[in-house]
Order: structure tokens, then sequence, then C-alpha cells
């Protein structure tokens, strides 16, 4: 039989482990994959992540403008982050993911990348400077102990660039 303890220790066990989370969290950074380049965002500016799913395409958009997803009946507009950035598209595979970005910024907007890379630790990261052409949204980087770099993600930049906004052609 099940130790019984008070529902008042339960709770403040509870509380103690929900305080641990959100510290954890605090430091915590998601990283992915898109293209060949490794990236970072926080976890506030992260949003959801989901496996690809059927895009509809839109007629006389730029070619990174990849289309519009279906996500719980919310449509989101999806561009393919490495081709945005003038590099090679992603390809749609079961690796591939959407990355939702704009709904914490109340923009249904949402990146297509290779692939999840998980959380990372912003405190096992050694800060280094960004490359001298990155945009605004890109303006830090970091390495890591494997020698990978790290780039820096600021969604909220990101959304307000006209670059990425413009998708006609």
């Amino acid at each position: 039989m099940a130790k019984k303890g008070s529902l008042r220790e339960f709770q403040a066990h509870l509380a103690k482990r929900l305080a641990g989370a959100s510290e954890q969290t605090a430091a915590g950074l998601l990283g992915i994959q898109s293209g060949t380049d490794y990236w970072l965002l926080n976890l506030t500016d992260s949003g959801e992540i989901v496996p690809l799913t059927s895009l509809t395409g839109v007629p006389l958009t730029k070619p990174w403008f990849v289309g519009i997803a279906n996500i719980r009946g919310n449509l989101y507009s999806v561009a393919d982050f490495s081709a945005f950035q003038g590099k090679e598209a992603t390809p749609q595979n079961n690796s591939s993911r959407l990355l939702l970005i704009g709904t914490r910024h109340g923009d249904n907007s949402a990146l297509l990348v290779t692939r999840m890379l998980g959380l990372r630790n912003v405190d096992d990261l050694t800060p280094v400077a960004p490359d001298q052409d990155a945009p605004i949204w890109a303006d830090k980087a970091y390495s890591d102990n494997e020698g990978h770099r790290w780039k820096m993600l600021n969604v909220r930049l990101l959304l307000a660039d006209e670059k990425f906004m413009d998708i006609g052609i």
C-alpha cells in the first residue's frame, strides 16, 4: 500500500518541483538546425514544434515562402528559414519540423527547419563575435565545447524585418 501523506506536504513538494523546473527553463534555449547552420531561440520565443504537415502553396510569392499550414484549425504562414537566408532549400522529410514562432507576438508564422536539436543551456556556451554581415535578428553568436557555432535568433526582430514580411514577388 502506498504511503499516505498530507495534502499540505504534497502541495509543498509539488511547489518545490515547479520552482526548480522554472529555474531550469529560464536558463534554457532551444536548438534547431536550418540547412547547415545551428540556431538558438529563447524558449519563451520558440513556440510550438510540430511535425511537417501538408502545405498549401501560395502563387506569386518568393521561393522561400513555402505556403500555408493548417495547424488544428489555425492557418500559419510558413517560411523556409534556410532559403530565406539565401541558402539551400530545406528538404521536406521526416526530420523536418515547423516551428510556430509568431503566436506569442500576435502573428501566425512558422519556420520550416531541418530538424530540432533539443534544449541547450546558455551556461554551457561561450559568446563569440557574430558574423559582420549578420542581420539585426541574428546579432549574437555562441560556440559550444564540440566546436559548433550557434547563432541566436531574435524572433521579435525577425518578425519585424521588412524582408521577412514581404513575401510577394
